[in-house]
């Protein structure tokens, strides 16, 4: 996520929001505005962080409490940074693509209007919303993932486990990491859930699958011995999930750290600011989207809460 590297300084209001995009009958891509009564501005919707959470749950809860859509959440977007009274408002992006919902004037937002990217750019009060614009104009990437390629949570050492090392479960904090990953990635909207065929994999997607109704799929090669063994077979499972959908919706695959670098290195995707593999930390997601020359690939180091949250 970008941010400037200069700028104001002082403590952090932490917030969310999202570019919500759908076509137009013409096929071109139309964004929500909305105007807030209380500072008689145009501005995309968002807003602050309840405690406890991650970004992605408050910027999809900020936009039904304000605009009434239903959203699936896709690549993320910019931070934007600006000066308020409490401190320095901080505000992450997603794109996110409208599915349905109906808008109703509330006590926020009084009115809603769907405008092409020019027009929405002109109405906005604030220059902040204009980056934001511009990034979701963007035409060398996709707008949505295909897949979210997920590392399995912390399973202790396999010093520790006297059975099978395929069988190695997940400890508690493996455990905690597989439930951020049950309310933070359905946003995404999963419709399929793919493991590896080892336990500690399959028990981290499990509170997921339970959640949304989905059964876990085994996926075999993408796990770190078969795929150190038959790259292409891994690779080829890998690229058949980045085939875009016609409908939105991702699949979720949980594998293992001398998988998913692997993988995203053949994807051709960097370490940014390393010289060392793609980074695939236990607990953490890699969103996916687009082919080889043209990938979104956004890395999430953990889905616990934003530090910057309020504590109560």
């Amino acid at each position: 996520m970008s941010s400037p590297t200069d700028g104001p300084s002082g403590p952090i209001v932490a917030a969310a929001g999202g570019a919500v995009w759908r076509r137009a009958d013409d096929g071109a891509l139309e964004v929500v505005v909305v105007h807030r009564p209380r500072y008689d501005d145009w501005s995309l919707p968002k807003g602050k962080l309840d405690a406890g959470e991650h970004g992605i749950t408050a910027a999809v809860r900020e936009i039904a409490e304000e605009t009434g859509l239903e959203v699936v959440v896709g690549r993320r977007g910019v931070r934007t940074r600006y000066p308020v009274a409490e401190g320095i408002k901080r505000v992450d992006y997603w794109v996110m693509q409208a599915l349905g919902g109906s808008f109703e004037a509330n006590h926020e937002v009084d009115e809603l209007r769907w405008l092409s990217l020019a027009a929405a750019a002109e109405l906005c009060s604030h220059e902040p919303d204009r980056v934001v614009l511009a990034d979701l104009a963007r035409d060398d990437v996709p707008l949505m993932p295909s897949v979210l390629l997920v590392r399995h949570g912390r399973a202790g050492n396999r010093s520790d486990w006297d059975g099978p090392d395929d069988l190695r479960p997940l400890d508690q904090r493996g455990r905690a990491q597989a439930q951020r990953l049950a309310e933070v990635l359905p946003a995404f909207r999963p419709v399929e859930i793919f493991s590896a065929t080892r336990t500690r994999c399959e028990q981290t997607v499990a509170p997921l699958a339970e959640r949304l109704g989905l059964p876990v799929i085994p996926l075999a090669a993408l796990g770190e011995e078969e795929f150190a063994d038959d790259p292409e077979a891994g690779m080829a499972a890998v690229e058949r999930l980045l085939t875009p959908r016609t409908e939105p919706g991702v699949a979720v695959v949980c594998s293992q750290g001398g998988a998913i670098p692997s993988a995203l290195e053949l994807l051709g995707v960097k370490a940014e600011g390393r010289r060392d593999q793609p980074p695939s930390a236990k607990g953490s997601c890699w969103v996916l989207g687009g082919r080889p020359g043209a990938l979104s690939a956004d890395y999430y180091r953990d889905l616990d809460p934003d530090p910057d949250a309020p504590l109560s």
